[in-house]
This record gives structure tokens, C-alpha cells and sequence, in this order.
């Protein structure tokens, strides 16, 4: 994975462009402008991938991931968000949000297995007038090596939220 800059906007604009159906791509221009941006950061795979994210102060939030369709279902996408959710982590986030359209069943299993879940829907968010989740995910801190342990179980009226 390369840390994706101004100048990868081309390389990305391409991936997206066959990730996504024409009303969703973003072209060269968008990723170069959001990449300019303070606290966007990109990561791009040769394999056909990408992730674009931002984090201001303590929340992040994944901008666009997508996989082209001749490398799905081989772990890239899991690895790019894995890869987002750790440098957000290290910027400083502690919580992680995203949208994904309501009906991509393989884009929500990839989050719900990765630990997003849902906290809100808008309803037409994209261009072709499909509902968008709003999915969130808690980055708690790395601890270090010497204090990793086993979580605690928590009593059940602790688990909301």
C-alpha cells in the first residue's frame, strides 16, 4: 500500500472510476483537491484499491474505499480498512464513521465484520436516490505491548452505545 497524495489523483481517479457506477466516480480533480486538504489522508493498493479518509480532532470518517471488481473477494478491501482504521487511530480519532448505501449487502458485511454498526440512515443520498447507513466504529488506543490483556466482561446495561 502506497500513502496517496495530490499527485496519485490520476492513479485513483482511475480505480474509482471502475469500482463505481458512472453517477458515483470521482474524478482526477476531486481527489486531488480533497488530498490537499488537512486531514485527509489516502492509501492506494496496485492490486486496484484504495481509501480515502479524514480526521478532524477526535473523529474520522471513511470518504470513499473501493476495490476494482477483478480484485474483489480477496481481502483487499478488509486490508485497506484495516489500514485507514489504524492511521486514523494514530491521528488521533477515537471513533470512525462512514456511509454505505443501504442495498451493497457486500460493503456492509465487510463493515459489520470489521465492527461499524449503525447510527443513522439518510434517506436519497446518492445520486441514483438510494438510502444511505451511517455506520460507526470506536477506535479505542493501541495499548502497549505489556498491558494487553483480556477484555472484562461488562454488565449488560454497560454494553449500549
Amino acid at each position: 500500500m502506497t500513502e496517496a497524495g495530490p499527485l496519485h489523483a490520476a492513479a485513483l481517479a482511475v480505480v474509482h472510476e471502475a469500482a463505481f457506477p458512472p453517477e458515483e466516480v470521482w474524478d482526477e480533480a476531486a481527489f486531488a483537491g480533497l488530498l490537499g486538504q488537512p486531514g485527509i489522508f489516502g492509501l492506494l493498493d496496485r492490486r486496484g484499491g484504495l481509501v480515502l479518509a479524514r480526521v478532524v480532532l477526535d473523529e474520522a470518517e471513511i470518504l470513499t474505499l473501493a476495490v476494482v471488481p477483478s480484485a474483489r473477494r480477496r481481502g483487499l478491501g478488509r486490508a485497506l480498512l484495516a489500514a485507514a482504521l489504524a492511521r486514523a487511530r494514530e491521528r488521533g480519532a477515537t471513533a470512525i464513521f462512514l456511509e454505505v448505501a443501504a442495498g451493497n449487502a457486500a460493503a456492509r458485511m465487510l463493515y459489520t465484520t470489521a465492527g461499524f454498526e449503525p447510527v443513522g440512515l439518510r434517506r436519497g443520498y446518492y445520486a441514483d436516490g438510494a438510502d444511505a447507513l451511517v455506520l460507526r466504529r470506536a477506535l479505542a488506543p493501541e495499548p502497549h505491548e505489556s498491558e494487553q490483556q483480556e477484555p472484562e466482561q461488562q454488565a449488560p446495561e454497560q454494553q449500549l452505545g
